[in-house]
């Protein structure tokens, strides 16, 4: 079975947790929000902001 991909998966503010080795988000969700999240009742996350690793070089040049 294929994963899904969801937006998180591209998402800045999604990243690797070393400490707990797993993948975290560091958007600080209120209850409600994590309820909805978790349920599957929002599909876009109002503070998705596409992770692009390359815009420091791009800035550089």
């Amino acid at each position: 079975m294929k994963k899904k991909q969801t937006d998180c998966d591209s998402c800045l503010y999604y990243y690797y947790d070393e400490e707990y080795d797993c993948y975290c988000c560091d958007v600080n969700l209120d209850e409600d929000e994590l309820a909805g999240f978790l349920r599957d009742e929002t599909y876009h996350c109002p503070w998705y902001k596409m992770g692009d690793e390359y815009s420091i070089v791009r800035k550089q040049m």
